[in-house]
């Protein structure tokens, strides 16, 4: 009998020491690099620069809001209460990251890769991961309602604790995931969750969304 493989995203791999730096929006071109860098506090919305990548480096309270930022790559990156609302992402990559409390309304993060990655208590309500790959992601108690991730493929994801309300599953694809303690309600495409591992007490709290999925009648 082959072993269940153990969700567990590997942590970023971060440098003893970041260097202290600031995003110049008027100075951010495709393919800007920031590498070892702390940054803080930096207020830089709309940017439109393809190729961004951040890489080694740790993110606090950083605004990119509403940025068209196609393939934006984070790479052994933590971010700590940021903001990527509204951000369209393309194409990106987001490998060996943490996020905490990070504000992800409105993301567009579509044909993209999402791998070793946890997100916890972010909000992620209204974003879109359409036909991206997501691998060893860990959600832990996010807000993630009415979210998209139409044609995705998802393999060792686990979803705590997390607000799943009208999120729409159409044509996505789970193999050996978890969801535990999760809010389902409205779901869409909730026939897709065959590869999801959830506690029974879950499964029938769950029960009418289901019903719902399979297009059952309940009798009186």
């Amino acid at each position: 009998m082959t072993q269940r493989r153990t969700i567990a995203p590997s942590a970023p791999d971060l440098p003893d020491e970041l260097e202290p730096a600031r995003i110049d929006p008027a100075a951010v071109e495709s393919g800007s690099t920031w590498s070892r860098m702390r940054l803080e506090g930096d207020v830089a919305p709309e940017l439109a620069a393809p190729g961004v990548t951040f890489e080694q480096s740790r993110l606090e309270r950083v605004d990119l809001g509403g940025g068209r930022l196609a393939h934006l790559s984070f790479a052994d990156t933590e971010l700590d209460g940021c903001n990527l609302a509204n951000v369209h992402a393309r194409g990106g990559a987001l490998t060996r990251a943490r996020l905490v409390r990070c504000r992800l309304t409105g993301l567009s993060w579509t044909e993209g890769v999402v791998r070793d990655v946890v997100l916890q208590e972010c909000r992620i309500d209204l974003a879109s991961f359409g036909a991206s790959r997501l691998e060893q992601v860990g959600f832990e108690r996010c807000l993630m309602s009415q979210s998209e991730l139409q044609d995705a493929r998802l393999r060792h994801v686990r979803f705590d604790d997390c607000d799943l309300s009208e999120v729409d599953l159409t044509g996505a694809a789970f193999s050996e995931c978890e969801m535990r303690g999760c809010t389902l309600d409205g779901m869409r495409g909730a026939d897709r969750l065959r590869g999801v591992a959830m506690p029974w007490e879950d499964i029938v709290a769950s029960a009418g969304t289901f019903a719902a999925a399979l297009g059952l009648r309940v009798l009186d």
